[in-house]
């Protein structure tokens, strides 16, 4: 049975990692034997155990976050790959593929990088990058991006995300996040699901929430995340957003809900999902409401089309940072029933069409399979 080492840097559960553990019991199912090396402790270690994955600790950054030099973290994760004696090394995120590319090279053991961002990068970080066996990125909006960037574009691949179909899929609502917010039914819920954070664009958001509350007062806005960055930019945007949401008419509209367990459940309580990212890979988010049939408004950037193609009217997109065009049709699928109901029936096509996780798993197994028999 091949071992493959999966390497993350962090212990939360955000985008990547919940795409990394959807396929888990894929790969297992398709004879593969997955070990994990990862901070000690988190949210992404209960779920490894839950799922029977051996964990080796990996812990690169200090006690207040900062991560450690470069020659210090390559040295951990030499001594990780050197316990576990992995036959492929699947480096799950940009950051972490970045510093294991040269010591999966120099331990002449192949490996897999996951490009799961769109950032800038300089020539350095792509040639950390090129020194893998073979990339993925999350959509070819990710690999156009860095092979821009000089990423070897033979060795680069595209592998959607999967989202599990029976879990995440259409339910009728059962009025449980109404009753938890002391709401009305009759009061209409729109979700807003993500990091707190500058890319997400909440700013842009709450200056589209202040537009639809002036239309109409009945709309409540439900925010899941929470900030994970510790910069100080960061704790000031997070400021200015909850700042925004206290203010004027947004005030009592705006609900900030945390890190939340039931967004499977939770996507079926609202009538739809808000989505005003400044820069998108492959937002998992989006993958799920379209599982779940909810109807979506997002920023047309990153691989977003490329999740719901205009042929399929499966979602409205609409410009970045243009409050006023995420707010008029927010306002519209709000006051229409059918083409909500429309758009959300389209987006569960276009999921099971394209990012069921038994096909990323699928996918991902013959990566593994090319890259430990080639």
């Amino acid at each position: 049975m091949p071992h493959v080492l999966v390497l993350c840097e962090y212990a939360s559960l955000n985008g990547g990692e919940r795409s990394l553990l959807a396929v888990l019991d894929g790969l297992c199912a398709a004879g593969y034997q997955i070990h994990a090396a990862a901070p000690a402790a988190g949210p992404l270690v209960a779920a490894f155990a839950e799922r029977g994955v051996r964990v080796v600790e990996l812990d690169l950054h200090d006690a207040l976050g900062r991560r450690f030099e470069l020659s210090l973290c390559r040295d951990q994760l030499r001594a990780a790959i050197e316990t576990l004696q992995p036959d492929l090394i699947h480096a799950n995120s940009l950051a972490i593929s970045r510093l294991a590319g040269p010591v999966a090279a120099e331990l002449g053991l192949p490996s897999l990088g996951h490009l799961r961002d769109i950032i800038r990068v300089p020539a350095a970080v792509i040639a950390d990058l090129n020194r893998h066996t073979r990339l993925v990125a999350v959509s070819h909006a990710t690999r156009d991006w860095y092979v821009a960037l000089g990423l070897a574009a033979h060795q680069t691949h595209v592998l959607y995300n999967g989202v599990d179909l029976t879990c995440f899929r259409p339910r009728p609502p059962s009025g449980y996040l109404h009753r938890e917010l002391g709401l009305s039914p009759e009061n209409r819920l729109v979700g807003v699901i993500g990091q707190l954070g500058m890319r997400k664009g909440l700013l842009t958001l709450m200056a589209a929430v202040r537009e639809v509350t002036s239309v109409t007062d009945d709309v409540h806005f439900v925010i899941v995340g929470q900030r994970y960055s510790q910069k100080q930019e960061a704790l000031d945007y997070e400021r200015q957003v909850r700042a925004a949401a206290n203010h004027g008419t947004l005030r009592g509209h705006v609900h900030f809900l945390g890190v939340r367990s039931d967004v499977d459940r939770l996507l079926n309580e609202i009538s739809l999902l808000a989505h005003p990212a400044r820069q998108e890979p492959l937002g998992r988010v989006l993958l799920e409401a379209a599982a779940a049939g909810v109807p979506v408004v997002a920023t047309d950037v990153g691989g977003t089309r490329e999740i719901f193609p205009q042929d399929t009217a499966a979602a409205c997109l609409v410009p970045p940072d243009d409050s006023t065009a995420m707010a008029a049709v927010i306002v519209r699928l709000l006051d229409d029933v059918g083409q909500r109901t429309a758009i959300g029936q389209a987006a569960r096509r276009r999921a099971e069409q394209a990012f069921d996780a038994n096909r990323a798993a699928e996918i991902l197994g013959r990566h593994y399979r090319e890259l430990i028999h080639p």
